[in-house]
């Protein structure tokens, strides 16, 4: 319970940010930051599998039903939500994922953390914009908005990563 209530909180502000910030951004046609992702990376390392895809679904869902798509958001969240756990097994030691913990620069180190939120949001982009594309026609857009909106939404989910673990001081 203690872990409940500022998980939630970074569910309903990166869907808030998405739905009212980030999707009203027309800077480019190759510029998308898909930041919600930053919930479904920052939870504790030592999340069970079925929490996890109970939480890719419930904010897939919630993104599909605030962007007005057909199940694309859905698809690559649960995917990522699905492959984490592998993933992290790659940069992580056993040890590192048992204790649990928020993932963070701090807690897994400045390059595993990068590798990590870099992997994840490539995974995720490239999902999410070959299947909004549904075309081979257009492949090299398709890779390039897929390079530029991940380059940019792993900068994004990195400043939100850094105010959600920063710690606070103790007040006496």
């Amino acid at each position: 319970m203690y872990r409940t209530l500022p998980y939630l909180a970074l569910f309903a502000a990166t869907v808030l940010l998405q739905v009212f910030l980030f999707d009203n951004l027309s800077i480019s046609v190759y510029l998308n930051p898909l930041v919600y992702i930053a919930f479904i990376v920052l939870l504790p390392l030592d999340t069970p599998p079925v929490v996890l895809l109970g939480a890719g679904l419930a904010l897939g869902v919630t993104m599909d039903g605030a962007m007005g798509a057909a199940g694309i958001n859905t698809i690559a969240t649960l995917l990522v939500a699905f492959l984490r756990p592998a993933l992290l097994s790659l940069f992580c030691d056993r040890e590192n994922l048992r204790e649990g913990g928020v993932p963070s620069p701090e807690r897994l180190g400045r390059r595993v953390f990068t590798d990590y939120l870099l992997l994840l949001t490539l995974l995720h982009h490239a999902v999410f914009f070959v299947l909004e594309t549904l075309s081979w026609s257009h492949a090299l857009h398709t890779l390039a908005r897929i390079a530029v909106s991940s380059a940019v939404t792993a900068l994004f989910v990195w400043i939100i990563a850094r105010i959600f673990t920063v710690k606070f001081p103790v007040r006496v």
